[in-house]
């Protein structure tokens, strides 16, 4: 079963929820947020990326950076841009981008299911990355940043989010990426009840994005018991037919001394190959694009080599891994490697284009967006997806609910 409990969210004053509300910590660098930030006293960057308001050489994982968030989370607090409710709700969270439209539950999923392998994971976890999440909720006794969770989705859920968000909401703005971001507060007991009940009844959830933060939740957990501390951690819970997955394409800085004739016959070798008068963008599983001395390739892999191995063997991203940036270009670990660069699929296959052509990449390659079916098919056997296997888009936004632990 899965339990999901209600929490009393510390949120944004309606009027300032525009002002407040950032981009996910790690999605960009502190350079970065110290620029969106200029001006703006209540970013949310200011708590996530605290760096931001101490000198430019400051180590982003020293004592005085956590400090500083904590300091800054506080401030918001006391100044009342932030308020905590007053009795434990569920939220709902509908986010829309273009024509694609998502709406989750914001919820304290239970760490002591993310050790029981209840909630399921994909990814490996950095031990660095771990750390800052485990020291940044310590400094603020809060977490910050939600973990994305999907589920097989349930029509009696969807019912009743339709129902509650039929009603005024308690958040709506338009961020500057022009995705809208709507909240509504669920806080009649019977409903609450009912959503318990009903997710009591799911099996299993499983984690889209936010590895670090869900594996840092239950090290503190793990540490805490009886101290107090519930094991809950910041979640929203989106169905998995709302999830939008986008490519992850991948750019290499050479071809590993061999000439593009040689690349193209290897590839010959494993389906079928042939040039386009246009950039590709992959519209079928086992299909690629590829971006090489100014000619677009559409390039799709035989059911001889797609369909062999396990089911992390047949995903798109292990099959270029391991046929082409292993055995041709030396590319034999991607976590590692800085001659291979990933490229978030919201950015297009023209920023391909721009890479190759700078002069600083060789070769690019334009992928099929991962599926939510097969994540959950390897979560479901334990297996690890490749490094760089889904973005998921639109982003959470940092600072629309904290939950104090």
């Amino acid at each position: 079963m899965a339990t999901l409990n209600p929490f009393k969210a510390v949120r944004p004053k309606k009027e300032l929820a525009a002002e407040i509300c950032e981009l996910p910590y790690d999605v960009l660098s502190s350079a970065e947020a110290r620029e969106a930030a200029q001006g703006a006293p209540l970013s949310f960057f200011h708590v996530s990326k605290p760096e931001i308001d101490l000198p430019e050489d400051t180590d982003p994982y020293s004592d005085a950076v956590y400090a500083k968030g904590a300091e800054n989370f506080q401030q918001l607090i006391s100044q009342g841009a932030l308020y905590q409710d007053e009795k434990a709700c569920f939220y709902l969270y509908r986010q829309i981008m273009g024509e694609h439209s998502q709406t989750g539950l914001v919820a304290a999923a239970s760490s002591q299911e993310y050790l029981d392998e209840v909630i399921k994971k994909h990814e490996f976890t950095r031990p660095d990355k771990e750390n800052d999440r485990v020291r940044h909720i310590e400094a603020l006794n809060a977490q910050t940043g939600p973990v994305f969770l999907t589920y097989k989705s349930r029509p009696e859920l969807d019912q009743i989010f339709k129902e509650q968000s039929d009603k005024d909401p308690c958040v709506d703005f338009t961020a500057p990426d022009g995705v809208r971001h709507t909240a509504w507060t669920i806080d009649t007991d019977a409903v609450i009840e009912q959503i318990e009940t009903l997710f009591g009844e799911i099996q299993t959830l499983y984690i889209a994005d936010g590895h670090h933060r869900s594996a840092a939740a239950g090290r503190i957990f793990e540490s805490r018991q009886g101290s107090g501390n519930s094991g809950g951690f910041l979640t929203v819970v989106f169905p998995h037919d709302q999830m939008q997955i986008l490519a992850y394409n991948r750019a290499v800085k050479d071809l590993n001394g061999r000439r593009p004739e040689e690349i193209l016959s290897t590839l010959e070798g494993l389906g079928d190959l042939e040039e386009s008068d246009t950039p590709v963008d992959p519209a079928n599983k086992n299909e690629l694009g590829i971006y090489m001395g100014n000619h677009w390739y559409r390039f799709r892999f035989s059911q001889d080599v797609a369909q062999k191995g396990s089911a992390v063997d047949q995903l798109d991203v292990s099959l270029l891994q391991n046929h082409v940036l292993s055995p041709l270009l030396a590319i034999d670990d991607p976590r590692k490697s800085d001659r291979i660069s990933f490229v978030g699929g919201i950015r297009g296959v023209g920023e391909l284009v721009k890479m190759v052509d700078s002069g600083k990449y060789a070769i690019a390659f334009s992928m099929h967006p991962t599926r939510i079916e097969d994540l959950m098919c390897i979560s479901d056997e334990g297996g690890i997806m490749p490094p760089k296997s889904t973005w998921f888009e639109p982003k959470l936004r940092d600072g629309m609910f904290t939950h104090l632990i």
